[in-house]
């Protein structure tokens, strides 16, 4: 029983000091942040974290990882729509909402670059989670394939495609600048229908494409 404490000790201060990293990377920057930061936001020495992880590049990919698992939670959601056209269509509305219900994940994930640093800098060249995401929508582009639509697409292409446009309408939601352009451009009442909007359209695209 001991040992099981002890572990789940240990595994509680984890978590603890990679939620701490990422506030702290947030509002103050990734240079800016400090190891002695982290551990004094959690009551802790510095030594105590360099026990958990060797610096804040380690630190920052682990919190990357982690949100790359939760999205992929996310998108297993739509693991039993059997139509991949569907279960595509479906996988916008999925991406976006965990971008606004996760904006602090999603900004570590896919804005910053301290994570795809670390994966250079130390010759990572298996990135498990986010290739678990990323084939969860190329697997449904190539079940599309399958049964007849977007043939004259290549599967990659069209995958990136999807991503970037999804990405790019996050990252202007989450920086405030898409409601800039709602207030001056559209009558649309909020943030939320000129989202919706945009989704939209894109889905008609892609009915136009298949």
């Amino acid at each position: 029983m001991g040992t099981l404490v002890k572990q789940k000790h240990k595994n509680d201060l984890k978590a603890d000091i990679l939620r701490a990293a990422k506030e702290l990377f947030l509002e103050k920057g990734f240079e800016s942040t400090s190891m002695r930061n982290i551990a004094e936001k959690i009551g802790y020495s510095a030594g105590t974290i360099y026990l958990h992880f060797k610096d804040k590049d380690e630190m920052f990919y682990a919190l990357h990882k982690e949100g790359f698992r939760l999205l992929v939670t996310y998108f297993k959601t739509l693991a039993s729509v059997a139509d991949p056209f569907e279960r595509l269509k479906a996988m916008g509305h999925v991406y976006v909402n965990f971008a606004m219900e996760n904006p602090d994940f999603y900004k570590l994930m896919f804005v910053m670059e301290e994570p795809i640093c670390f994966l250079q800098k130390h010759g990572h060249e298996e990135w498990n989670e986010g290739e678990d995401a990323f084939r969860f929508l190329l697997t449904t582009i190539q079940q599309c394939h399958e049964r007849g639509h977007f043939r004259e697409l290549e599967a990659n292409g069209l995958a990136f495609a999807v991503w970037s446009t999804m990405h790019g309408l996050c990252t202007l939601r989450t920086s405030g600048h898409l409601d800039h352009v709602r207030q001056v451009k559209t009558t649309m009442p909020n943030t939320d229908a000129v989202t919706n909007y945009t989704i939209q359209t894109f889905i008609e695209m892609l009915e136009r494409l298949k």
